[in-house]
């Protein structure tokens, strides 16, 4: 018996169980859950462009871009943003917020323009829309918009601040003492009149509309975000409560104990010792499979939690390839230490196989697929990566090491059935 390599099987063992106990409840409650684990608020839009406006593949990607800046100021966590079909975009915001102002902050245009003049109803004496010159629009303003308070007054206005300073400048020069018009999405927010000549480009918005900070804010996000290339008219919309996505995650969780439990016990009765192995390299990756959910912020779904559960299927699949491979050589005459070596390497061309066409159908489904399909997809695809590292490289370390120890000599203890016989040690 080498007491030194089975002292190490001890350690990584010990590592293994230990590292996995003592983090991975705070590393599962780091990963973003769904909308369907957590409730949230799933929004599908249409994508309708202008008249005489084509959709081009630039345009939708601007368009993601837009509603993605637009998202992030309402502070959600993890939202999932994708384009579905041809002319449709689909949001998805897990959590509990405001929902019918998401609506509003991710839909609405929020053009900003300024103008020379405007068109006046002459019985009511209202603006009824812009004429004129048009002088700016919210593409020539910095995003760098935000609430502030006339120090005097105390009115809620939206600091803005133009890129080009001389811009701002020639305009309150050529309009000194005279108004402007500034519309947002066509309606007329303030008529100010230029008081002075401007040179820093810096300038504050008021009006009757922004008489709360909430509106100062919302306004100053749309800006912020920039127009959209393309409105977006609301198809659909689909609210998930927090106490169905708690009962989704916690039924789930146990079917996926469940399944655990019964390939653990599985692994054991069919390969004793070396099952027991196999099921220490499982543990270790449903470790590093969250981990790495965590580490590249991977949302959480019931898909992608069918996924990892599937993962460890076909991680255990890889062990039981070799084992069977290692019974095959000790029934023709091989001993332990000589079929462990043997099985694991006659294995491993069929395991890299099976798995590179699984993870090839991962790869179709994610370019082809959409929504929770393509959240499958990435799912898989880790779990498969993953399952190669444990269960190909972690299991074999693990597996030659406690061969190497001879603390067990009957192949017995790896599943095969007595009467087998062994050449001799030495003849390895």
């Amino acid at each position: 018996m080498k007491w030194g390599r089975f002292i190490a099987f001890l350690l990584m063992a010990a590592v293994i169980i230990g590292g996995t106990a003592g983090s991975v409840t705070n590393l599962w409650k780091s990963v973003p859950l769904g909308l369907d684990l957590q409730g949230g608020f799933d929004l599908l839009y249409k994508i309708e462009p202008l008249p005489g406006q084509q959709i081009t593949a630039s345009g939708k990607q601007a368009l993601l871009q837009a509603v993605n800046n637009r998202v992030n100021n309402l502070g959600t966590a993890s939202p999932i943003i994708d384009l579905e079909g041809t002319n449709q975009i689909r949001v998805q915001l897990a959590g509990a917020f405001d929902q019918s102002n998401a609506r509003k902050v991710i839909g609405e245009t929020a053009q900003l323009q300024i103008y020379s003049s405007a068109k006046i109803d002459k019985k009511t004496g209202q603006v009824t829309g812009p004429a004129g010159t048009l002088l700016a629009t919210g593409n020539d303003l910095k995003s760098n918009a935000h609430w502030v308070q006339d120090p005097n007054t105390g009115e809620n206005e939206v600091a803005i601040s133009f890129k080009q300073a001389s811009k701002w400048e020639n305009i309150t020069k050529q309009f000194y003492q005279k108004p402007i018009y500034v519309f947002l999405n066509g309606k007329l927010l303030t008529d100010p009149v230029i008081q002075e000549k401007m040179y820093t480009g810096d300038s504050v918005i008021s009006g009757p509309t922004l008489n709360s900070v909430q509106a100062c804010n919302q306004l100053a996000y749309s800006l912020n975000a920039g127009a959209l290339p393309y409105n977006l008219s609301l198809e659909s919309q689909q609210s998930v409560g927090p106490s169905l996505g708690q009962a989704s995650l916690k039924a789930t969780l146990w079917a996926g104990l469940a399944a655990i439990v019964l390939i653990f016990i599985f692994m054991i009765v069919m390969y004793r010792l070396a099952g027991l192995i196999a099921d220490l390299a499982l543990v270790a990756y449903g470790y590093v499979t969250v981990a790495v959910f965590d580490g590249m912020h991977v949302v959480l779904t019931l898909s992608g939690l069918a996924a990892l559960v599937l993962g460890i299927g076909m991680a255990v699949d890889a062990n039981i390839i070799t084992y069977e491979r290692i019974k095959d050589e000790i029934r023709n005459g091989r001993s332990l230490r000589s079929a462990v070596k043997i099985g694991n390497k006659n294995a491993l061309r069929t395991i890299l196989d099976s798995n590179a066409t699984t993870f090839i159908a991962g790869a179709v489904m994610y370019w082809f697929g959409q929504g929770d399909i393509r959240g499958f997809a990435v799912a898989l695809m880790i779990s498969i990566i993953v399952s190669l590292l444990t269960a190909v490289v972690l299991s074999r370390i693990l597996l030659l090491t406690f061969t190497n120890s001879n603390v067990v000599r009957r192949p017995w203890w790896y599943g095969v059935g007595k009467g087998v016989l062994k050449k001799d040690e030495a003849k390895v």
